[in-house]
């Protein structure tokens, strides 16, 4: 039923491949529809197939409770970023004379903003008339390697890594690209292009972040919450005398001495021996500086 909602007409073969059953069970399956008095059609021939009859309005309560209450968190979710109410006034269309499905009391609540919150739903509604608008994004880009100017062909909103990023064709690199919303700023609509395939990104962190230094810190035991919170509770060993021992991959040395020098005197890294040599001058540097 769910996906003659979604799809004008469906072939008995597609559906019988998708539910891994037989042309026979799809069409005893219509009969059985038919019978709870919802008007399956068949149309034999090419182009045939079976739907809906025309004109028939389906009862929303085809949505449980649960499944209403999974899209109003989602909703809900997108609200927190958009700056608008434009997805709550979508679920209170979709929930219109069935407000008994929507009990008050939301268990689930999906706020998708981030610090920079009041810079981000502008970002993002500049970045959705984009992609369907068919333009390009002009816009200024800091990184480590320095601040740029680009020109990108936006595809698809990303958030994952507790982040948001854009995936689009960066006409300066020639390739698809991931940009974090964070560090772009001056956003404007450039001219429109022709779309081309687009992949979906691939978001496993080895890739996105390869590991260049594989880094060993011990932490004092006053530290294991961070870890935990930061890399699960699985992510170092305790020593004999309650110290812990960390050790992963690091996509560069700056992330690397930043974050250990975040724990002040309950960190020391002890490999790799260049990165400790560097920690130990930038410690000597700043111990000048005040």
């Amino acid at each position: 039923m769910a996906i003659l909602l979604q799809r004008e007409k469906v072939t008995a073969p597609e559906l019988a491949e998708q539910f891994e059953v037989s042309r026979r069970t799809i069409q005893r399956d219509a009969e059985t529809l038919c019978r709870a008095g919802i008007p399956i059609c068949a149309a034999q021939g090419a182009g045939g197939g079976i739907f809906i009859m025309e004109g028939y309005r389906v009862d929303r309560t085809l949505l449980t409770t649960p499944e209403m209450q999974a899209i109003l968190a989602g909703l809900r979710s997108l609200d927190s970023v958009s700056g608008t109410r434009r997805y709550a006034q979508l679920m209170e269309k979709l929930s219109a004379g069935a407000s008994t499905l929507l009990p008050g009391t939301a268990h689930m609540l999906i706020d998708l903003s981030s610090w920079y919150k009041t810079s981000l739903p502008p970002k993002i509604e500049c970045i959705r008339e984009a992609i369907e608008g068919r333009r390009t994004l002009c816009f200024t880009y800091f990184s480590p390697r320095g601040e740029s100017a680009r020109r990108v062909e936006p595809y698809c909103l990303v958030f994952h890594w507790s982040s948001w990023y854009l995936w689009g064709w960066c006409q300066a690199r020639k390739d698809f690209r991931l940009f974090k919303l964070g560090r772009m700023t001056c956003l404007t609509l450039g001219q429109p292009f022709e779309p081309r395939p687009a992949p979906l990104p691939e978001l496993e962190a080895e890739r996105i972040f390869p590991a260049r230094y594989r880094v060993t810190v011990r932490f004092d035991p006053a530290c294991r919450w961070r870890l935990v919170e930061e890399y699960g509770e699985d992510s170092f060993s305790v020593e004999p005398d309650g110290h812990l021992l960390f050790t992963r991959g690091f996509p560069d040395r700056d992330s690397v001495l930043s974050w250990v020098l975040t724990f002040g005197a309950g960190a020391e890294l002890l490999e790799p021996q260049e990165l400790r040599r560097e920690l130990k001058a930038l410690a000597e540097n700043l111990a000048g500086r005040y």
